[in-house]
């Protein structure tokens, strides 16, 4: 199946990411979290290529797992700057071998003593996939705050367009907290000639590590509202965990009252934050998308 697809049929897709153990774990360490995700039925399940962009990287054996065993779309992620040419086709054969249909192309993180010159970008990631097979279906990722690396955000989404105009049919967005920031970047994003369906990236923040961990990493704005909250629960996990799933709802079902084409919730392989933060929002989802 694949993803552009389901945006002709649905007004509000609804996805999860995880990201696979670590290369010397057990892979079945996730097993009762793709269960438990089965029961709530995503429209698909993104999955991470490791931290750093490791060549060890699980992405493929976790999407065969995830398609063959438990019968979710998998939107396995591929990067290419520690790769050349040879090494990514090699990778978009394995994915394409056992029946991936959507990969999520990226750069990828720079690994020192290993970027290779065959690809700067992902949009030159994008070009290549396209021309090797054209029957694949590329998504991307955009970046409501700007990527880190741009000089400002309209350099940016001038990258975006041309990332699109190679070939991607869908964008998955990155963390953010702010949906006034968010929609206002939509905006930006629409009149740049920009149409593909884009999905906004919500991260539930229901652990102290999180806020001192991901956060600073990435660089998202926090607003005052959070930043209340984790001043006032970041001791006691219980009640972390509960303000940061009603945070996320609220947030959520914001940006559907909005008009977004839909919500890519990474749930750091939590089942449970999923599980509550979908019970939460269901009505909603089922009323956009005419279930009864």
């Amino acid at each position: 199946m694949k993803i552009n697809d389901l945006f002709k049929n649905k007004k509000a897709v609804y996805s999860f990411e995880i990201f696979p153990p670590k290369v010397n774990d057990d892979i079945s360490k996730i097993f009762n979290t793709l269960s438990e995700i089965k029961d709530i039925k995503p429209d698909y399940v993104s999955i991470t290529y490791s931290a750093g962009g490791s060549k060890n990287s699980r992405t493929k054996e976790l999407a065969e797992i995830v398609k063959n065993d438990y019968g979710i779309e998998p939107l396995a992620h591929l990067t290419c700057v520690n790769s050349t040419k040879e090494e990514v086709a090699k990778a978009l054969d394995g994915l394409i071998g056992i029946g991936v249909e959507n990969v999520l192309a990226l750069r990828g993180d720079r690994i020192e003593g290993e970027v290779k010159s065959d690809f700067a970008y992902a949009s030159e990631l994008v070009e290549f996939i396209k021309s090797a097979n054209s029957n694949i279906d590329i998504s991307g990722a955009c970046y409501p705050e700007g990527h880190p690396e741009s000089a400002n955000i309209v350099e940016d989404i001038r990258n975006l367009k041309i990332k699109v105009d190679k070939g991607v049919t869908h964008l998955n967005s990155q963390l953010f907290f702010d949906n006034d920031d968010y929609l206002k970047y939509l905006d930006m994003v629409r009149l740049s000639g920009i149409n593909v369906p884009i999905q906004a990236g919500v991260m539930p923040l229901v652990k102290a590590s999180q806020f001192t961990g991901i956060v600073k990493t990435t660089g998202a704005k926090l607003p005052s509202k959070i930043s209340r909250m984790y001043a006032k629960f970041a001791d006691d996990p219980d009640a972390l965990m509960e303000a940061g799933i009603a945070y996320a709802t609220d947030q959520i079902i914001d940006l559907l009252s909005s008009g977004v084409d839909g919500i890519h919730l990474y749930i750091m392989n939590n089942s449970y934050v999923a599980k509550r933060i979908t019970e939460n929002i269901k009505p909603i989802i089922d009323k956009l998308n005419g279930v009864r």
